[in-house]
C-alpha cells in the first residue's frame, strides 16, 4: 500500500529503488520466485514511466544508455520515431569485463548501426560520449546520407529521458547480476549434493508423455549454467513399442539422441536427469553402455509417495539408497526446474501429435475429403473442434463441399442418429 501511495505522489524512483533492494535481498536468501515477482513489478513501473515521459518530441531519436559492473554490462536502447516511443530493449554485450562505459557504448554503436540495413536517426542521445565520437559521427553520417550527431548532455525533457534510460540500464544490470548469482548458487549446491569435482556446464533431462500408451512423445531439454538452451531441445516421436511401455520409450529416445552425439552432432552433458526411479535409471544406463557413452552422471528423479514438490527422491547408480534433499535446497530447486521443463516440453509435443492424428483420423476416413478440402474446413471453422460443432448447412457453405458431403462430415462427428 505504501508503494502505491509513493507511486501516485510521483515518487516512482523511490518505489523502484525499494523494489530493487527487496529483489536483491530475496535473491540472496534464495527466494527466487519472490525475486522474480519484484523484477516483474519493476519492469511494469518502467513501462508506465516510458509512456508518461516520452512526449513533446516530433522527430526520430534513439537514446542509448550503458551501465557496467560485476564483470557485465547492460545497454538500454529507446527508440522514438515521429515523436512516438516504440519501446526499449536491453542488450548485454559479451566481453565487457574491465571496459569502461564509454568504450562499451562505442563498440555497441558500431555493431548496432554500421553495416546494417537499419535507420540511423539524426540524433543519438548517449549516456557517455565515446573518445572516438567524431569518427563515429562521420561513419554514421556517411551511412545515413545526412548529418548524425551524438549528444551526451541534453537539456529539458531529453535530459529526463536519458536519465530514465540510465536508470533502466542500472536496474536491468542489477537484476541480471542477481539472477546470475542465484544460478551460480544453484549450480554450486548441485555440485555439493552430487559430490562433483566442479559445477556442471551442461545438463539434459528426458521425459515421456502419452495418453494410455498412444502417440508417445519423448522430450529432451538442455540447461547450462545460465539456464535453458532451447535451441538444443529435441522431441522424439516414439513408435514400434508396446503401448504404455515407458522403459522401451526411454530406451528408444536415448538411443536416437546419443547415437547422434556419438557421431559428433552435439555435445554430451555432464549430468543426465531421467524422470523416473531406479527402473528408468537402469534402462538409461543399459542404453548408454550399449552406445559406449561414458563420463555422464545418471540421476533418476522420482516423486515421493505423496507426489508433492519437495518430496523427490534422487536415484544414482553408485548409491544403494535414494538421495533426498531438503525441500528448500537450491540444488533441488534447480532439478525441479529442469524436470518440470522436460515434462512441459513432452506434454506439449504429445498434445500436438495427438491433435494432428485426430484431425487426420476423423477427416481422412470420410470419402471425398482430400488435403485441400480438409484445409478449407479447418480454416473456416477454426479447427476440428469448431467443425465438430457446425451444422450441415454451415458445413455446406465451404467451397467444394456439397450438401451430401456435408452430411457425411456431420455424421462422422455425431453418428447417424
Amino acid at each position: 500500500m505504501y508503494d502505491i501511495v509513493l507511486f501516485l505522489e510521483g515518487r516512482t524512483n523511490d518505489v523502484v529503488e525499494g523494489l530493487v533492494e527487496r529483489m536483491e535481498a530475496a535473491a540472496k536468501a534464495l527466494e527466487f520466485e519472490q525475486a522474480a515477482r519484484y523484477r516483474d513489478q519493476i519492469d511494469a513501473i518502467r513501462k508506465v514511466q516510458e509512456r508518461q515521459y516520452v512526449s513533446g518530441e516530433r522527430g526520430d531519436l534513439d537514446i542509448i544508455a550503458v551501465a557496467a559492473g560485476g564483470g557485465q554490462s547492460c545497454v538500454q536502447l529507446f527508440t522514438i520515431r515521429r515523436g512516438r516511443n516504440l519501446g526499449n530493449r536491453a542488450y548485454y554485450p559479451r566481453g565487457s569485463a574491465g571496459r569502461g562505459e564509454a568504450e562499451i557504448l562505442s563498440a555497441f554503436l558500431a555493431q548496432h548501426y554500421l553495416g546494417r540495413d537499419r535507420l540511423v536517426p539524426g540524433e543519438l542521445l548517449v549516456s557517455h560520449l565515446p573518445e572516438d565520437h567524431e569518427a563515429l559521427e562521420e561513419a554514421l553520417s556517411a551511412q545515413a546520407g545526412r548529418k548524425v550527431r551524438l549528444r551526451a548532455n541534453p537539456r529539458g525533457e531529453r535530459a529526463r529521458w536519458l536519465k530514465m534510460a540510465v536508470q533502466n540500464a542500472e536496474v536491468a544490470l542489477r537484476g541480471r547480476l542477481a539472477g546470475a548469482a542465484s544460478a551460480r548458487q544453484r549450480l554450486e549446491a548441485l555440485q555439493e549434493a552430487l559430490e562433483l569435482d566442479e559445477p556442471p556446464r551442461r545438463m539434459e533431462c528426458f521425459d515421456i508423455s502419452h495418453t494410455r500408451g498412444e502417440r508417445t512423445v519423448a522430450s529432451c531439454v538442455v540447461f547450462n549454467g545460465e539456464g535453458p538452451l532451447k535451441q538444443d531441445y529435441r522431441r522424439f516421436n516414439i513408435d514400434g513399442i508396446t503401448p504404455g511401455d515407458d522403459y522401451a520409450a526411454m530406451r528408444q529416445a536415448l538411443k536416437r539422441r546419443y547415437a547422434r552425439l556419438q557421431r559428433g552432432e552435439g555435445a554430451l552433458p555432464e549430468i543426465l536427469f531421467i524422470d523416473g526411479g531406479r527402473g528408468q535409471l537402469q534402462a538409461a544406463h543399459e542404453i548408454l553402455e550399449e552406445l559406449g557413452v561414458g563420463c555422464v552422471l545418471l540421476v533418476g528423479v522420482a516423486k515421493g509417495a505423496e507426489r508433492r514438490p519437495g518430496m523427490e527422491r534422487l536415484f544414482l547408480l553408485q548409491r544403494e539408497h535414494p538421495l533426498i534433499l531438503d525441500a528448500h535446497s537450491p540444488a533441488l530447486h534447480l532439478i525441479q526446474q529442469i524436470r518440470d521443463e522436460a515434462h512441459r516440453f513432452a506434454i506439449s509435443g504429445h498434445r500436438a501429435r495427438r491433435g494432428k492424428a485426430r484431425t487426420r483420423s476423423v477427416l481422412e476416413e470420410i470419402p471425398g475429403i482430400g488435403g485441400k478440402r480438409r484445409q478449407r474446413l479447418l480454416k473456416q471453422f477454426g479447427g476440428l473442434q469448431g467443425l465438430s460443432r457446425a451444422g450441415v448447412e454451415d458445413i455446406a457453405t465451404v467451397n467444394g463441399i456439397s450438401k451430401k458431403l456435408a452430411e457425411r462430415i456431420y455424421q462422422a462427428f455425431h453418428g447417424d442418429g
